[in-house]
Formats: structure tokens, sequence, C-alpha cells
């Protein structure tokens, strides 16, 4: 019996389970659950602009969705999911929303960009100044400014003789973005604002100036909700399903490949606990789906181990030694579990790139899965049943599930 190897078997077992056991109630904790485990709603809207004729583009649904986003952030709505779809739809997930109603005036009112002056008057508003004629330049000292483009250059004209050497702040909705000092009356219909922005900050404004040239209203195309109560309950039937399912797996392991057995019951305790890693290190949001293709992440971690188990176990039965069965078993098994995999993952890509929500969290999971199975699974199961093998402890046949008399003389 080879001690060094029993013994870098079981330390690398107890740090596994130690971290597993450590770490994983804190994990468990932080994970960020869907609308559909937490409750709240989903509304799918398709923008179009407020002005007739005008067109809906890319960067004006974009900086509709951060408008939105910010909205929700304002009225205290934790962790928004805001996406846009297609070439005018927006998708807006909100978790843990009570009074629905409410939030869902706030988030589809247009977002209102207005130019103020000391006194709160509106002097101007988005639609005044020229679509996409905001732009960012640097001045004489190389700092970002944003020069600007409006319609009606008389207007212009009039606001900057009135406010000269007085602030003209620019509000989004009721929030202050910046307050610029009118530093000359401006005839042209051009002007800049200076001052210390980072290029961020410039093209933040430069960007929301833009949207306000260009806003857009929003109509609701789907909507769906889920109460806090029916997401609860679906979360711990959906968790104690998958737990009985897990367990089952692991029984059926123990029972038909003995030590094989055992390993693959570290190795995939040890994928479920890195998926959870995994999620949290992504700040992924866990939904029923996700969860679904967790549990099937489980399945395809023991097809792994199933497929190499019973090539081993074929590799004994025509009378190979054991370490020369697990050699030549896991040799021609890694193709078939790599070729597998591959295909999942091909699968599981193309749907996140034209799926959306909920058919995207799934796929997500599911590549996730089979990565981290690929490393646990095959890797770190090859690693630890090797160092038991080599350890000559468990030289008998029945160790892996095969009967003496289905051993055949080479």
């Amino acid at each position: 019996m080879d001690i060094k190897r029993i013994v870098s078997f079981f330390a690398i077992v107890a740090i596994l389970f130690a971290s597993i056991a450590i770490t994983s109630p804190q994990l468990v904790k932080k994970i960020k659950l869907g609308l559909d485990l937490k409750g709240g709603f989903e509304i799918l809207y398709v923008a179009e602009p407020i002005e007739a004729g005008k067109p809906v583009t890319a960067d004006s649904l974009k900086q509709t969705a951060i408008s939105l986003e910010k909205r929700a952030n304002d009225i205290g709505i934790a962790e928004p999911e805001i996406t846009t779809e297609g070439k005018d739809r927006i998708r807006v997930r909100l978790a843990g929303v009570a009074n629905e109603e409410e939030v869902r005036k706030v988030i589809k009112k247009p977002a209102e960009l207005t130019f103020r002056g000391p006194d709160g008057t509106k002097e101007m508003v988005g639609s005044d100044f020229v679509e996409g004629g905001a732009k960012i330049g640097y001045d004489q000292s190389n700092r970002p400014m944003i020069s600007i483009k409006v319609k009606d250059k008389d207007k212009f004209k009039a606001v900057t003789e009135k406010l000269v050497g007085k602030p003209l702040a620019i509000y989004l909705d009721e929030t202050q973005l910046s307050a610029p000092i009118v530093q000359q009356v401006l005839t042209d219909g051009t002007a800049t604002i200076s001052g210390n922005y980072t290029f961020d900050e410039a093209k933040k404004l430069a960007d929301t100036i833009n949207l306000g040239a260009l806003p857009l209203k929003l109509n609701e195309k789907y909507t769906q909700s889920v109460g806090a109560s029916l997401g609860l309950m679906s979360l711990h039937e959906t968790v104690e399903a998958g737990l009985i399912g897990s367990i089952l797996i692991l029984l059926f392991m123990l029972i038909f490949y003995r030590i094989p057995g055992v390993v693959a019951t570290i190795t995939i305790l040890t994928y479920a606990w890195l998926l959870l890693v995994v999620f949290n290190w992504v700040h992924a949001t866990l939904t029923l789906p996700g969860i679904a293709a967790f549990v099937l992440g489980i399945g395809m971690a023991v097809d792994a181990n199933i497929i190499t188990y019973e090539r081993i176990k074929e590799e004994i039965r025509s009378g190979k030694s054991i370490l020369s069965s697990l050699k030549s078993g896991s040799k021609h098994s890694f193709r078939t579990i790599m070729d597998a995999n591959i295909t999942n993952v091909i699968a599981s890509a193309v749907l996140f790139y034209i799926g959306n929500g909920a058919i995207r969290g799934f796929a997500l999971t599911t590549i996730l899965s089979i990565v981290l199975s690929i490393l646990t699974n095959v890797f770190l199961a090859r690693l630890l049943i090797h160092l038991l093998v080599r350890a000559n402890w468990f030289k008998k046949p029945g160790y892996f599930g095969v009967k003496e008399a289905e051993i055949r003389g080479l």
C-alpha cells in the first residue's frame, strides 16, 4: 500500500469538503433570484418615437434602456434587469416589487430632458436639440468637452442672453446631471459644455442629451407578474425536487460502481459547489429554468462518470489488471465525453444568442455546467481514482462493480 497516495487522496477530499462546508451557506444567501422565484413582474416594451416619422435607432434604444434602469434604481428597486431586444424592444424585469402599478407608471413615462435656469424655469427641452448632435471633443488642455447643436438658433440666443453668467442646469427627469455656466451669448446654434469631466462622464452626458433629442415612448407588448408567495413556493418545490433527484443519482452511483461511485459522489458535490461559486462571481440571476439547467448539469456530470466507469469495467472484464483497465478506460472514454459536451455547448450557445430572458439563463447555466463538469467529473475524478488505484488499496474487481465470474481470460 502506498501511504503517500492515500494521504494525498484524503487531503484533497478534506480540503474540498471543508471549503464546501465553510462557504456554501454564504454562497446560497448571496445568490440573486429571478422574479419567477422572488416575485415581481416582467414587461416587454415596444419603443416608438414621440415625434411621428422619426427613427428608432440602436443608440436611442440603448440610452432609453439606461434611462429606465436609472429610474428603477432611483425608486429603490434592487438590481433591475433591463435589456434591449431587436430593433425596437426593451425587456424590463423587476424582482421583489410590491407596488407594481405605481412602478409601471413611473417606468413607462418617457425620459424628460430639460434645461433649467437658476429659478427652476424650463428654458429648453431635449427635442430642441439636433438628433445625435451632441459630440465629444477636447479643449486646449486636452480635457473632454461636449459640443451641442440646437434646432432653433433664435430661441437659443434668447436663452443665453437671459442667462449670461448664470448656470443652465441639465436635468434628466428630476435628477440634475450638470450645471454649466453660460459664458456668452450664442448666436450660431452651437455651444460647448466644458468642465472637469472624465471621458466617461462626458460621454454619458452627451448620450443623455442625444437621448433627450429623440425621446421614445414605450408601449407594453407583453407582461407577466409573479407574486412573492408563489415565487417562494416555486423555489422551495424546485429545490426539494432537485435535492431528491440528486440524492437518488448519488445512491445509484454508489450501488452500481462502488469505489468509482464514491469518487463520482465527491466530484459531483464539488461540481455543484463550484457552480454556485461561479454564479456568485459573475452575478448571475437564478431562475426556474436556471435551476432546471443546474439539475440537468448534474445528470450530464453523472453521464461523464458512467461512460468512464463502464469502459473501465469492460476493460476489467477482458482480463486486464485494475491499473491497466483504468488507464485504457479513461483514455477511450475521454473522446466520447468531449464530443457529447462540445455538442451541448454549441446548442446552448445558439440558444443564448437567439434566445432571450429565461432561455438565455437556461443556456448560460448549461454552458457553465458543462465546463465545470469537465473539470470536476473528468479531470478531478481521474486524479482521485488514479490515487486510489496506484495506492494498491483496492485490488479486487468487486470494488469496481465487476464480479469474478464476469472476467474473461486473456
